[in-house]
């Protein structure tokens, strides 16, 4: 092989190319909320979610909210706004459609077709492996949220994950990268 063609396998597949991420690999929407409560925008996709036969971890970040607020604005809405659910721990947990949970779940929960975190809740590349989506939904008035965002986003790009900027600054829900 030719030393250019050595050089481009390197530039290519070398550190300082980026990262490809593997086939099935979801894609990561960052929901900006600047003008929606993050539970309303949390059923919205949960509910869709719902309607294409996919279960879902909710994971949240215990220290920015409890968990029983998620499950208690889930429980108590609407009756067409209900979202069977659960809170991981419970003997139930595999059969939960939506499982909220404080991190990803044990094996014996189950297998997840998507992640929705909120409430700053942590997130890695791994959880959008052999998934259909990874949504973070993240408060655009809160400089804390916003940081951390921009930190999940360079982390889940830099790995190869599709990431979809997605806003609601200017009226309706608009993907905006």
């Amino acid at each position: 092989m030719s030393e250019a063609a050595q050089a481009g396998d390197k530039v290519a597949g070398g550190a300082d190319a980026p990262q490809t991420a593997p086939p099935n690999t979801a894609p990561a929407l960052f929901y900006h909320l600047t003008r929606s409560p993050r539970e309303q925008v949390a059923m919205m996709l949960l509910g869709r979610a719902l309607s294409q036969g996919w279960r879902v971890e909710l994971r949240a970040d215990p220290a920015n909210g409890p968990l029983a607020q998620l499950d208690e604005r889930l429980w108590h809405g609407a009756a067409a706004e209900f979202l069977p659910h659960g809170i991981a721990g419970g003997p139930q947990d595999a059969h939960q459609p939506i499982l909220i949970t404080e991190a990803a779940p044990s094996p014996a929960a189950g297998r997840f077709d998507a992640v929705m975190a909120v409430a700053g809740a942590a997130v890695t590349p791994e959880d959008c492996a052999g998934r259909q989506r990874l949504w973070i939904l993240f408060d655009g008035t809160d400089e804390t949220a916003l940081a951390l965002a921009r930190r999940q986003w360079k982390t889940l790009t830099d790995a190869g994950i599709e990431g979809q900027y997605w806003s609601e600054a200017e009226g309706p829900w608009k993907r905006m990268r």
